[in-house]
């Protein structure tokens, strides 16, 4: 009787950590990947992956069979693979997650991060002292943001008198301006400027009076030194990146930090995900995850495999840090 007893309670056990998804034996783990680049080129380089996830996962008590990578079709494929519970692990980009994660069946366990800048501030003000903003690969971060930038035109001058003065722009300044813009699917050039403008006066880069869309940063910042544009919207590390160029291709007469000046920053723009799906992914398992992605990313093999999409690191977020994506994507919807 003792005998029946007990293992009635271990079957009961059993049932109980299947039920609650505890089980540490895994037959198959499917990775994917987006198609952001070539699919072969993608497989190729990420090939170890699955043997290295499998190998770390195993340190961690997880026993997984087969580790399976794979390309999605598209972005929204992986994202809907993921809802349906036929994809666990989903390499996704910050916009694609927000779009996907609203009911709650995928979760984000880590963000890519890359080197920071020595400027980081939510104050327009305190990006413009003059001297160049600088890389600081020691500081990897899991965003970055976008800048609004006035140029070296009289409307441009004018707006960046008033932020280094202290003082608030308001809708009629910002309306005043002519906007060097990107297409409406960027995130620094289009839909983080308008989540901007929308928080603050409830407009967005698509109310504005006057905006053009030269095709790309480096025309974007061509006409911002012709004096074409009085307001240009870039990456943060931008102005870095076409300093040569200010006073060589573009031919003005002082540097880019002297003439240009920052008037609006955004928050911040997450980077890639590694998401999971909350159909087959519990708990444990998540932690695991992040354990061996981080551990996987740390070897020089591993920095090799995710080379291909310029992550340089891994580092734990939380749903909540891509809210700022989900209001763009409402706001795009409007």
């Amino acid at each position: 009787m003792k005998k029946l007893f007990a293992f009635a309670t271990l079957l009961v056990a059993l049932f109980s950590l299947a039920a609650c998804g505890g089980s540490r034996d895994i037959d198959t783990l499917t990775v994917l990947f987006v198609p952001s680049r070539d699919a072969q080129e993608i497989l190729d380089t990420t090939a170890p992956l699955a043997e290295l996830l499998k190998a770390e996962l195993a340190e961690l008590g997880f026993n997984v069979n087969e580790v399976v990578i794979q390309v999605g079709s598209s972005y929204e494929a992986v994202g809907e693979g993921m809802i349906a519970g036929t994809v666990d692990v989903g390499f996704l980009p910050g916009g694609t997650y927000a779009l996907y994660s609203g009911d709650g069946e995928i979760d984000v366990i880590l963000a890519s991060t890359r080197g920071g800048l020595n400027k980081d501030s939510a104050n327009a003000a305190d990006w413009n002292d003059g001297l160049p903003t600088e890389g600081d690969a020691s500081n990897q971060v899991t965003y970055y943001r976008s800048l609004l930038v006035a140029g070296p035109s009289a409307v441009g001058r004018a707006l960046a008198d008033k932020v280094n003065a202290g003082q608030e722009l308001t809708w009629e300044d910002f309306n005043s301006a002519t906007w060097c813009i990107q297409s409406p699917t960027s995130s620094a050039g289009t839909i983080y400027p308008s989540v901007a403008l929308f928080n603050r006066f409830g407009n967005k880069v698509s109310d504005l009076n006057s905006t053009v869309a030269p095709g790309g940063y480096g025309p974007s910042m061509a006409s911002l030194a012709a004096q074409n544009c009085d307001v240009a919207t870039i990456y943060a590390d931008a102005r870095r990146d076409y300093a040569e160029a200010w006073t060589t291709t573009y031919g003005r007469p002082a540097s880019i930090w002297a003439e240009t000046d920052v008037i609006l920053v955004t928050d911040g723009i997450f980077n890639d995900t590694i998401s999971v799906s909350n159909e087959t992914v519990n708990a444990a398992l998540k932690e695991a995850l992040q354990e061996a992605f981080i551990n996987i990313i740390g070897t020089d093999v591993g920095k090799e495999i995710f080379a291909i999409y310029n992550h340089q690191g891994y580092k734990v977020v939380t749903d909540e840090d891509y809210e700022a994506a989900r209001t763009a994507q409402s706001i795009l919807q409007d």
